[in-house]
C-alpha cells in the first residue's frame, strides 16, 4: 500500500512502536494522534503499513481487507463520521463457533457483518456492475474489533493507525452468490447468550454492502493495492457494536445469508495480541 508519508519517519515508527507495545504487553496505550496528528490520514495509514510489514516479515500470511466504521451507529459510538479499511491476516479467521481465546484481545466488541469471498480482480471501481461480478460468494460474518488504545479513546487517525482496530473475526461455512439475494436487504440480529443486542440492515453499512465494497474498491486502488481475486472483505458492521466478555457466546444470524456463531474462552488473562496457534 503505497502511502504520502514515508513508514521509517519519526513520528510514524513511534505511533506503531507505541500500538505494538500495547499489543504485546496486553496493556492500551494512549491515543497516537498526539504523534500523526488528528486528520492525517495518509500519516495514519503509513503506520498501518508499518505494522503489516513488521507482521508479514514475521510469517503472517494477507487473507483481504476489513471495511470499519460503516455504520452510522458505530460511528456515534466512536465519534468518527467517515470509514477507513484494515488488513486482514490468516491468523485473524476463525471457523464458526470455533472457540476465541480471550487472552489475544484488549477490548474486543462485536458486530453483525455481510463478508464478501471476490471470484476476480476489482482494478476499476468506477462501474458497479463491475463491483458486483467481482463477488464469489457472500457469507454471514462476526468481526470482533479490539483496540490497542485505552477505552476505546479514538479519533479517525488513530483507528486508521490501529489496522481500523481490527481484532478477530468468524465466517459461516455456507456462502450465497449475489443473484439470490440482494445485500441492502439483508436482515441482521445478533444475539448474546440468547438475548438480542444488536440489529440492523444491509442499509445501515454506507447504504448497502455493496456501496462499502465500492468505496474499499476506489480506495484501495487510490492507494496502490487494488482487491484481487480470492481476498476477503468483510463489509462493515450492519448494527451497533457489543462489547464482549470472556465466555461470551455471540449467535448473528443475517437473513436469508444464515447464521454464524463466536464462542469466547472462560480465561479473561492475560490479555496480549498473541497468534492465534498462542492463544
Amino acid at each position: 500500500m503505497k502511502t504520502d508519508e514515508a513508514p521509517a519517519a519519526p513520528s510514524v515508527t513511534a505511533a506503531a512502536n507505541r500500538l505494538a507495545r500495547a499489543g504485546s504487553t496486553g496493556m492500551p496505550c494512549p491515543p497516537v494522534a498526539d504523534l500523526i496528528g488528528p486528520s492525517d490520514i495518509a500519516r495514519a495509514y503509513a503506520v498501518q503499513q508499518v505494522t503489516t510489514e513488521r507482521r508479514l516479515a514475521a510469517g503472517a500470511r494477507i487473507i483481504g481487507r476489513k471495511i470499519g466504521l460503516t455504520s452510522s451507529a458505530v460511528q456515534a459510538q466512536i465519534g468518527v463520521d467517515r470509514p477507513d479499511f484494515g488488513t486482514l491476516f490468516d491468523d485473524m479467521r476463525y471457523g464458526d463457533g470455533e472457540l476465541i481465546p480471550y487472552q489475544r484481545l484488549l477490548q474486543p466488541k462485536a458486530e453483525g457483518e455481510v463478508a464478501f469471498l471476490l471470484g476476480h480482480d476489482i482494478p476499476d471501481a468506477s462501474d458497479p456492475a463491475g463491483i458486483r461480478a467481482a463477488v464469489h460468494l457472500a457469507y454471514p460474518a462476526v468481526e470482533i474489533v479490539d483496540s490497542r488504545i485505552e477505552n476505546w479513546h479514538i479519533g479517525i487517525t488513530d483507528t486508521v493507525a490501529d489496522n481500523a482496530s481490527s481484532g478477530v473475526f468468524v465466517i459461516g461455512d455456507q456462502g450465497r452468490p449475489l443473484n439470490e439475494f440482494e445485500p441492502v436487504r439483508v436482515r441482521m440480529v445478533m444475539r448474546r447468550s440468547g438475548e438480542v443486542v444488536s440489529q440492523g440492515t444491509g442499509q445501515d453499512c454506507l447504504g448497502d454492502p455493496l456501496h462499502a465494497l465500492t468505496w474499499l474498491a476506489r480506495t484501495a486502488i487510490e492507494f496502490g493495492s487494488p482487491l484481487r481475486a480470492g481476498d476477503l472483505v468483510l463489509s462493515g458492521a450492519l448494527g451497533p457494536m457489543v462489547t464482549a466478555g470472556p465466555g461470551d457466546v455471540f449467535e448473528v444470524s443475517i437473513e436469508p445469508l444464515g447464521t454464524v456463531t463466536a464462542h469466547f474462552s472462560d480465561n479473561p488473562g492475560p490479555a496480549g495480541r498473541a497468534g492465534k496457534d498462542n492463544g
